[in-house]
């Protein structure tokens, strides 16, 4: 059984380049920086979970909820092929539960903060606003784009951002846990306008305080889609001369 079945919609995402270095200590055992056009990203991503079923049943209370987080993007070589993933920093949702669950289980980084969301839908364009609460200040992104959707082109930016299917966590220096994204191929709508009033210090760490100066690199809202997660499996790791052959 799968553990989770959701819809993911409206994320927002907004991508930074970042010196991979900062990352190699969040960085799984057995898996890679994943770069783009000799670019490594991090992304904060904003977006709603809809109609979840955890291990098949809906939690009362549980079931819509916002999601903010923190993530890079990781390779692993398995199998003669590259599996394409992320890496999450933070997580931050507004239940408890779920925090629990996924930190449990799945040894994530899950916090729970109150949040709020709003779509704001004009003649030509919608926005589509997420904010949360770190201590007593607000934290919001927002994005304005056109209705129209389109297709995301291959080998593109946002080609790159949106289409990984695995999620690595570090348990420690030797462990790691991957699992399974399941999804169609997203499409997009196009941005016209965004804004972000976060304190990237106080909710991600000193790590990542350079991001509160730093416009991204690029900002994208894709629809989303049905999602499932599969069950976490411990990963194990491959030969150099393995990777040589690939």
């Amino acid at each position: 059984m799968n553990f989770l079945k959701a819809e993911w919609q409206n994320l927002a995402l907004f991508n930074y380049e970042i010196d991979a270095r900062i990352l190699e200590k969040y960085l799984p055992t057995g898996t890679e920086i994943d770069i783009w056009n000799n670019k490594c990203y991090v992304s904060l991503v904003g977006f709603m979970f809809k109609n979840t079923k955890v291990l098949g049943l809906k939690v009362p209370f549980h079931i819509n909820f916002e999601e903010v987080n923190l993530r890079f993007y990781v390779k692993r070589f398995e199998n003669g092929e590259w599996k394409r993933g992320v890496v999450f920093i933070k997580e931050i949702v507004p239940k408890k539960a779920i925090t629990f669950i996924a930190n449990t289980l799945y040894q994530e980084h899950y916090e729970t903060q109150k949040m709020r969301h709003k779509i704001i839908e004009n003649e030509n364009t919608n926005t589509f606003i997420y904010q949360w609460k770190n201590d007593k200040e607000w934290n919001t992104i927002e994005i304005e784009t056109k209705k129209v959707l389109s297709k995301i082109e291959i080998d593109s930016e946002a080609e790159f951002i949106t289409e990984h299917y695995f999620g690595y966590t570090k348990i420690d220096k030797e462990t790691t846990f991957e699992y399974e994204v399941t999804h169609p191929r997203w499409e997009q709508f196009e941005v016209v306008n965004h804004k972000i009033d976060i304190d990237f210090e106080k909710n991600y760490g000193s790590d990542f305080g350079f991001l509160q100066t730093q416009n991204p690199t690029s900002v994208f809202l894709a629809e989303g889609s049905k999602i499932t997660v599969k069950n976490k499996r411990k990963i194990e790791l491959i030969s150099t001369e393995e990777k040589l052959y690939a």
